[in-house]
């Protein structure tokens, strides 16, 4: 018997993004977006459009790069937000509204102020008017876990009448339990009259450590769509983990009676081109995509899996993405070959000219790497894009001294709007010294809220990527680095994110 079709709907975009440090560029979105595309997932929720006019270009730049995925615009149940989202999705070939409202006491209360009738008057009002720019248009009672079950089945049933095709049952603040959310979603599909003309769907969070465990816990009891996140980004404590929620579903088909068509060996290279690009790096023993998610150190355990792989290990590390993916080219590969590659990773620079600037970072990396692996390909087209900034601030030399028993001296020599300064400063550590370095210069009058370094590939030659993320009044930016050498790296890292400071706001955080 054909098994029924689970809709996987990704929001890292959107509800990943609020990520406290986890904003991205427009390029970075449509970049991840594309990716995601290649997995085959079928909703993208893009962002939210009436955030700010970069929110709203971003997610109209992903609705005409992509597809053949559904492109969503969140949409609060306000005639504006919709008449946003409905204008940003307008170039794609598949659209979707989401709006919501609140629907749990304290929220219709103490944040909306309105009446349960005015609740339910309110979200009828906005699924009309969102019918009026797609047909494909979702509705989420926001704090659902916490709403009372009456008012429920009451809200959801005049949101079919109205129009709506999916129900989205949030537990905004990861309050469930398996048993208990699961029951709730079978009870909702059994009580309301018209049940069968909407896909009912979950995004629960992560604040128990329950996001994935709630959201199988719902699809077993009917939910057929599921809302989650590459890598399990999201606010505070994170939202679904996209890549398990699909490899649950995908390895114990005997218990599920649906199943999903993505093309799950694009997990691992989605993984790590999200984790690059936002700086959250991903914890060796994650899940499908940790770095240990398929090793065996116990001597039992390696026995067992050289005599039978399926002794110690449920799924193919090889069905997620994992696999050797080596490109094998080096300093003497020519431009065609670079580029061929590329295209196999589905990037594609739109001028010449960015493509000679990544083909000599290519071959600078050439000269001090014997060989490059498709994740340092991903690392020069961020720091490609990184670097579309307007750099008025460039470095131009570097030069650390790290002795033992001695305090670590950086002198750095950089390019101020096209005027040379140089400075010389001690720290704790040659990066922190390099940085004292850089503000004595630049005296930017920010605050370091993360420095974090990842090795992008395995050897002692590998590059070092490093995230670094500065807060001024309240903007938070992320700057980028990568390089052999690490404290080259995190200066590049540093200066990037201090010229992000200097370019005008194009969009509010979506937290903001």
């Amino acid at each position: 018997m054909d098994k029924e079709k689970l809709i996987i709907f990704d929001t890292t975009l959107r509800d990943g993004e609020q990520s406290p440090g986890a904003s991205m560029t427009q390029e970075e979105k449509v970049r991840i977006a594309r990716a995601l595309e290649r997995m085959r997932v079928d909703v993208i929720e893009a962002g939210f459009p009436m955030a700010s006019e970069g929110d709203f270009a971003s997610v109209q730049a992903v609705a005409r790069a992509v597809k053949d995925s559904t492109i969503c615009g969140l949409a609060r149940a306000l005639d504006k937000d919709i008449a946003r989202a409905g204008e940003a999705i307008k170039p794609a070939n598949s659209g979707r509204i989401h709006t919501f409202i609140a629907t749990s006491p304290i929220h219709m209360q103490m944040k909306l102020r309105m009446s349960p009738d005015q609740v339910v008057e309110q979200a009828v009002k906005a699924v009309k008017l969102a019918r009026q720019y797609t047909d494909n248009v979702e509705f989420s009672p926001e704090d659902a876990g916490r709403s009372e079950h009456d008012f429920l089945c009451r809200i959801i049933e005049a949101v079919i009448d109205a129009g709506a095709g999916t129900i989205n049952i949030p537990d905004t603040v990861g309050y469930n339990l398996p048993q208990q959310f699961g029951a709730l979603i079978g009870e909702l599909i059994a009580r309301v009259p018209n049940a069968d003309k909407a896909v009912f769907s979950v995004h629960c969070h992560n604040d128990l450590g329950l996001a994935v465990a709630n959201s199988l816990s719902a699809v077993m009891n009917g939910a057929r769509q599921v809302e989650c996140t590459i890598n399990g980004l999201g606010e505070r404590a994170g939202n679904a983990s996209l890549e398990e929620v699909v490899m649950a579903i995908e390895t114990r088909q005997d218990l599920f009676a649906c199943n999903t068509t993505l093309d799950t060996t694009q997990i691992v290279p989605c993984s790590r081109l999200v984790s690059s690009i936002t700086g959250f790096a991903v914890q060796p023993n994650k899940a499908i995509v940790g770095a240990n998610a398929f090793a065996h150190e116990s001597g039992i355990h390696q026995d067992g899996v050289l005599k039978n792989r399926e002794t110690y290990e449920i799924m193919r590390a090889e069905d997620v993405g994992w696999s050797a993916n080596r490109m094998v080219l080096g300093k003497h590969s020519g431009r065609n070959a670079f580029r061929s590659r590329l295209q196999e990773l589905d990037i594609v620079f739109e001028t010449e000219e960015a493509l000679n600037e990544a083909f000599a970072r290519f071959k600078e990396l050439a000269d001090k790497k014997h060989e490059i692996y498709d994740d340092d390909l991903q690392a020069l087209v961020t720091q490609a894009q990184s670097s579309t900034v307007d750099e008025r601030i460039k470095l131009v030399s570097l030069k650390v001294c790290s002795e033992t028993g001695e305090t670590p001296e950086s002198a750095v020599t950089l390019s101020y709007d096209s005027e040379e300064s140089s400075a010389s400063a001690s720290g704790g550590g040659p990066v922190d010294a390099t940085f004292k370095a850089i503000e004595k210069i630049v005296n930017s009058e920010t605050e370091l809220l993360l420095y974090s370094v990842n090795a992008i590939t395995s050897g002692t030659d590998s590059q070092g990527e490093v995230t670094v993320r500065l807060d001024k009044g309240g903007r938070i930016v992320n700057g980028q680095g990568a390089d052999t050498d690490i404290v080259i790296a995190s200066a590049k890292a540093y200066l990037n994110a201090l010229n992000k400071l200097h370019e005008p706001i194009e969009r509010a955080h979506p937290q903001v």
